[in-house]
């Protein structure tokens, strides 16, 4: 699966990527990463201004002043903060549905990390993990132009009720959940454990959560009281154990 994200940020995502599981699974050709840097797809991106200073009679070189590669502005109708502009969202998204890519198909799907989305869960990772490729887009500063919203993304995600200072954590969120659930990446009897994975009256009950895990010692003193293993944990008795965690 590849994912491509969308960023003015793009090397805020290189630590994450390239630890543990993730860059496993990179390695193993399992998954593909690639950060786009927004700014590349600017109007302003070939066109440094130039100028001229004279002293003394003499005239020095055209110094080129530095790019500024814009992708934000202020908001129509006023109001506090800058808004990011659709256009070089928009060049982003058109670069990356070259036909010639063959990016773009029906198993590819554009997000947009915006705090209205419909909340990130583990049943969308789940969809999204039988997807060939999937492009996020990481909003900044006030808001993205509506039009990305409207036009471009094929839906809207938000990680959470709060207010982050950009996208780029959710896309690592979504990365991470989604390719988890990826075949090979991890041990499929491992994922049948984990959270969000047990089935509850014979249907899937994506609100349900781990039981409860020990390791050694298995007596150890907190706040001047032993704290000891549930003495289940340690009959040998699996058909109990097994019991005991369906509790949970």
């Amino acid at each position: 699966m590849k994912f491509d994200i969308i960023t003015i940020f793009p090397e805020i995502f290189q630590s994450y990527f390239n630890e543990s599981i993730i860059k496993r699974a990179q390695k193993k050709g399992l998954i593909k990463i690639n950060a786009h840097n927004l700014r590349d797809f600017t109007n302003d991106k070939s066109r440094p201004e130039s100028g001229s200073r004279q002293g003394s009679g003499h005239k020095t070189a055209c110094l080129p002043k530095p790019w500024r590669r814009q992708v934000d502005d202020k908001p129509y109708g006023g109001g506090a903060g800058m808004v990011m502009m659709v256009e070089p969202i928009f060049k982003a998204i058109k670069a990356l549905r070259n036909p010639k890519s063959k990016i773009l198909n029906s198993k590819t799907k554009i997000i947009l990390f915006s705090p209205k989305g419909k909340k990130f869960d583990q049943k969308m990772a789940k969809r999204f993990s039988k997807l060939d490729r999937l492009i996020m887009i990481c909003g900044r500063y006030e808001g993205v132009d509506e039009r990305v919203a409207k036009y471009i993304a094929d839906e809207e995600v938000s990680v959470g009720d709060y207010v982050l200072t950009g996208g780029e954590i959710p896309a690592m969120i979504v990365v991470d959940a989604v390719t988890r659930l990826i075949p090979g990446v991890i041990a499929k009897e491992s994922l049948n454990e984990e959270s969000f994975s047990f089935a509850k009256e014979k249907a899937l009950c994506e609100e349900s959560y781990e039981y409860p895990q020990y390791t050694r010692p298995e007596s150890i003193v907190i706040n001047n009281k032993k704290r000891i293993v549930p003495k289940i944990l340690l009959s040998g008795n699996h058909k109990k154990i097994e019991e005991w965690r369906k509790k949970f």
